[in-house]
């Protein structure tokens, strides 16, 4: 089995922004999910997973938390495990006001 730590970021958006995809034939242990406000105002965002063997049912991680101005957040508190399509995903307020940070360990 192959261990590989892997980082993934997005610029979030008022819709839909996948951050990270657990590949095929992998589980991947989240270790950090983080969203910084990279603009001069509060901006609120809200952060998920998908369970693709569950018919990608939703689980909230955090509902439209508010981060304050040039701040960030932490929205895993502990490990989180995903399995091979079950992604994370995000939006916001405002088009590119946050970015989120996703570190990974992949098993493969």
């Amino acid at each position: 089995m192959a261990n590989t730590f892997k980082n993934d970021g997005a610029k979030i958006q008022t819709t839909t922004t996948v951050a990270y995809t657990c590949p095929s034939a992998t589980t991947a242990i989240v270790l950090q999910c983080q969203v910084a406000n990279v603009s001069t105002d509060p901006e609120s965002v809200s952060v998920w997973w998908t369970d693709d063997s569950d018919g990608d049912a939703i689980y909230r991680l955090v509902e439209d938390l508010v981060v304050p101005t040039k701040a960030a957040v932490a929205v895993i508190a502990g490990k989180l495990v995903l399995e091979a399509g079950d992604t994370i995903s995000c939006t916001g307020e405002t088009n590119d006001d946050a970015e989120i940070t996703v570190s990974v360990l992949e098993i493969s």
